[in-house]
C-alpha cells in the first residue's frame, strides 16, 4: 500500500475525477473482501452524528495497515464556529492509521476570493498545514489537497479525446465535439458515453461522429427533457411513461445521473432568472451549449426557486438511500415522479 496521508482534501466542480480519487483511495485497502468493513462513509447533507464519525476515525483498521473514513460536504455539516473548531480538532489528532477523504463539490478557493467574504475555514486549515505539498501538522496529521475543476465548455472537446485513449481508444475530433455538445460539463455521463461509443466500435477503429448521433446519447438527453417538461406540466402519466422507456433503455445509473444533472441546472437557472438574467446570460453562467440553454431556460421558468430547492433535496436524500441500499434507485425514482406528479 502507497504511503497516504491522514488528510486528503479533494474539492472542485468535477464530481467524477473525485469519484475516481475516492475509488482508488478505498482500492488501495487491498482485499475487497476486508476492505468494505475498512470504509466508512459520512455526508453533510444530512445530519452526521459526531461521536460516530469520531469512533470511525479513531477505529483500528481490521486486517488492513489503514482505514479510510470519507466525509462527502463538511461545509454543510459544520456550519458553526463550535462545530467547525471540534471538527478540526478531529482531524488533527486523528490515529495515523486512518486517512480522512474531505469532499466538497465546489471550488473552495473561490471562497477565499469571494467579495461576499465567506469562510474557507476548511481549506484554510489544510494549506495551514499543507502549503503546496504534503507535510506533517502539529498533531502529526499529513495533509495533501487536490483541485478538481470540471474542463471550460472550449475545453471539453479536447478532454473527450484524452479521456478515450485513457479508456484505451480513439474519438474524432468532430465526434468528441457532437459529444461535448450533448453532456455538456459532466464528466461522469461523458465517460460512461464515451465507454458505449468505444463499445459500440469495439475499440478498433476511432469513433466517429455518426457513430454519436447513432447510439442513445441523444434520445436519452431527449427523454430527461422530456421527463421534466412532463412534470413541470403535472402530467403525471406522460412522466411516468418517458421514465419507463428511460428505464429499459438505458442504465439507472446513467439516467439517475442525467436527472440529478438537470434538476441542478434548473435551480441555478432559476437563480438566475430571479436575478433577472437572459438566456444567453444563463447560457454563458452555466457554460451551456446555444441549443441547450433555451430549454433549460424555460423549464425553470415551470418551478419555482422553493420547488426546485424542495426537488433537488428530494434527490441527496435518495442518492444517500441508494448508497446505503435501503432503496433501489429505479424504484426510489419511480416514487418520486409519482409524488411530483401529483403537485
Amino acid at each position: 500500500m502507497p504511503d497516504l496521508p491522514n488528510v486528503i482534501l479533494l474539492h472542485g466542480t468535477d464530481e467524477y475525477a473525485i469519484s475516481q480519487h475516492l475509488e482508488k483511495l478505498c482500492a488501495s485497502l487491498g482485499d475487497s473482501s476486508t476492505a468494505d468493513m475498512n470504509i466508512s462513509r459520512f455526508d453533510g447533507r444530512t445530519a452526521i452524528d459526531f461521536e460516530a464519525l469520531n469512533t470511525a476515525v479513531n477505529a483500528a483498521p481490521f486486517l488492513s495497515p489503514r482505514r479510510v473514513v470519507m466525509v462527502f460536504h463538511p461545509n454543510s455539516a459544520f456550519a458553526t464556529p463550535e462545530s467547525r473548531k471540534k471538527f478540526l480538532a478531529l482531524l488533527d489528532t486523528a490515529t495515523p492509521t486512518t486517512t480522512i477523504a474531505l469532499a466538497e463539490d465546489e471550488d473552495l478557493n473561490k471562497k477565499i476570493k469571494s467579495e461576499k467574504k465567506s469562510d474557507p475555514w476548511l481549506l484554510k486549515w489544510a494549506m495551514s498545514r499543507a502549503p503546496g505539498k504534503t507535510r506533517e501538522a502539529p498533531g502529526g496529521t499529513g495533509v495533501m489537497i487536490h483541485l478538481y475543476n470540471t474542463p471550460k465548455p472550449v475545453e471539453m472537446t479536447r478532454w473527450m479525446e484524452s479521456e478515450a485513449i485513457k479508456l484505451g481508444g480513439k474519438i474524432e475530433p468532430d465526434a468528441a465535439a457532437r459529444l461535448a455538445e450533448l453532456v455538456g460539463e459532466d464528466t461522469g455521463i461523458a465517460v460512461q458515453e464515451l465507454t458505449k461509443l468505444l463499445t459500440y466500435v469495439n475499440y478498433k477503429r476511432p469513433v466517429t461522429r455518426l457513430d454519436v448521433d447513432r447510439v442513445s446519447v441523444v434520445s436519452a438527453h431527449g427523454n430527461v427533457f422530456d421527463l421534466v417538461d412532463a412534470l413541470g406540466h403535472g402530467n403525471g402519466k406522460k412522466a411516468q411513461r418517458v421514465l419507463h422507456r428511460m428505464l429499459e433503455q438505458d442504465e439507472i445509473m446513467e439516467i439517475w445521473g442525467m436527472v440529478i444533472r438537470q434538476f441542478r441546472l434548473l435551480l441555478q437557472a432559476r437563480e438566475l432568472l430571479d436575478a433577472n438574467a437572459s438566456t444567453s446570460e444563463i447560457q454563458k453562467a452555466l457554460g451551456l451549449h446555444e441549443f441547450v440553454a433555451p430549454k433549460v431556460t424555460g423549464q425553470a421558468r415551470r418551478f419555482s426557486i422553493s420547488a426546485l430547492e424542495s426537488i433537488y433535496h428530494k434527490l441527496l436524500v435518495i442518492d444517500e438511500g441508494a448508497k446505503t441500499s435501503q432503496v433501489p434507485l429505479d424504484l426510489a425514482l419511480d416514487q418520486l415522479v409519482v409524488e411530483l406528479a401529483k403537485k
